[in-house]
């Protein structure tokens, strides 16, 4: 990718929404320049407009693009702090920085605790349970699209998937699927107006879908405590390491960050995928030729690809010195993990879509450290056997038209994707 040598650099704004509008390729082509002239870029926040609440305004953010400084500033969670909002990149008011505090959103010694208890629950046998389910509901979302589908690839097959997976693996009753997925989409919209109407308060809107999941697994958990059920949540909320055990609140808020981080993640890469084979109908083709390809390097490289989550916020707990940028204890990070997954230091031609690369130590769920994805095999699994199932009962699928995208800065996401068989 040629760049323009210049004040391009300068014309760069990764606060304003348009941006994050423009097409994937002009995307790519700003970030490359990034990484080349500005590594690291300082920018103003956004502004949200259409909300009542009484949001601080902020000191500004620094970019971080390159892979070398993402992987830093991940491996230095004494220095980077998450806790002060790693999902967001305002300040938020304390409480709701609470309310939403999951594995992502916690810093030591507060997330170790919550890491080892969510560990000790996810038991091989546990673990083996839902790894089979994964298999019977792939094969019943692509049976049911085949036979009665919309025309909506993303509807119909790539948001289903995780979303069942998950909401099974948690007790969550197939009468409340449709809500988790309204909530979850209103979470991570970023005040996309199909999710959230114009008019409406986004953080309110926000606030609301939290609620709601919230409550869904008050209930559940609740259940699992008075009819004990040997299943995940059933262990979550009996764990017991050291003495401790997950309160209610931190049963519902790993819920909604498994929900948001579980099912988007997938969604998302499963969604890019069909675009990337269009693209690359060679690639397409060593798939179904050898569909272990998937297993060994086709999925990894069908997450680097997507990226679905584009960054991560930390917070400076002291002075740091990063590739010669002097930080300061309060200073913002945001890791563009995006931009990392093309960095040409890192990756040989890291805009061709090439299944079987290797090495691929990609962030596409996240940089290594505490905070890399607990969920990273569970959703490897289920790209690999959604896509080794489509391939093989529907080899010459397609997409018919262009992608529509979520309007967000924060999740690569697909919202709708027209297809067919």
């Amino acid at each position: 990718m040629a760049l323009i040598k210049g004040n391009y650099a300068d014309e760069i704004n990764l606060s304003d929404p348009e941006f994050w509008r423009r097409p994937w390729s002009a995307r790519e082509f700003a970030f490359a320049t990034l990484r080349t002239e500005r590594p690291i870029s300082y920018y103003d926040e956004p502004v949200i407009e259409g909300t009542a609440f009484a949001l601080p305004p902020g000191a500004g953010y620094y970019a971080l693009t390159r892979y070398r400084d993402i992987a830093t500033v991940s491996r230095t969670p004494e220095v980077f702090l998450s806790g002060p909002g790693a999902i967001s990149q305002f300040d938020l008011p304390p409480e709701m920085v609470e309310y939403f505090s999951g594995l992502i959103s916690t810093d030591n010694p507060r997330h170790a605790r919550l890491r080892r208890i969510i560990a000790h629950a996810f038991s091989p046998r546990n673990i083996r349970q839902v790894e089979e389910s994964v298999v019977r509901v792939a094969d019943q979302v692509l049976t049911r699209a085949i036979k009665s589908g919309t025309g909506d690839f993303m509807t119909d097959i790539a948001a289903p998937l995780p979303l069942e997976i998950i909401c099974s693996m948690m007790g969550v009753p197939p009468s409340e699927y449709a809500t988790v997925l309204h909530c979850s989409n209103v979470i991570l919209s970023n005040g996309d107006h199909e999710y959230v109407p114009e008019g409406t308060d986004p953080v309110l809107a926000l606030l609301e879908a939290g609620a709601t999941l919230n409550g869904i697994m008050q209930e559940v958990g609740k259940s699992r405590l008075e009819h004990p059920v040997d299943d995940i949540t059933g262990a979550l909320v009996n764990a017991e390491i050291d003495s401790e055990k997950l309160t209610d609140q931190e049963l519902a808020s790993f819920f909604v960050e498994l929900v948001i981080a579980g099912t988007e993640t997938t969604r998302t890469a499963i969604g890019h995928a069909l675009l990337a084979f269009d693209e690359y109908p060679d690639q397409k083709a060593r798939i179904i030729e050898d569909p272990e390809i998937l297993t060994k390097t086709g999925t990894s490289e069908i997450v680097r690809w997507a990226t679905p989550i584009i960054w991560m916020r930390r917070t400076l707990a002291s002075d740091y010195q990063l590739s010669g940028e002097n930080l300061k204890a309060g200073d913002k990070v945001l890791l563009f993990y995006n931009s990392a997954n093309r960095d040409e230091e890192a990756f040989e031609n890291p805009y061709v879509f090439d299944v079987g690369r290797s090495p691929n130590d990609h962030y596409g769920f996240g940089a290594p450290g505490p905070h890399f994805c607990l969920g990273t095999h569970l959703a490897r699994r289920e790209i690999t056997v959604m896509w080794r199932n489509i391939l093989r009962r529907t080899p010459r699928i397609k997409a018919t038209g262009e992608p529509i995208r979520l309007d967000s800065n924060f999740v690569n996401g697909i919202k709708h994707l027209p297809y067919r068989f």
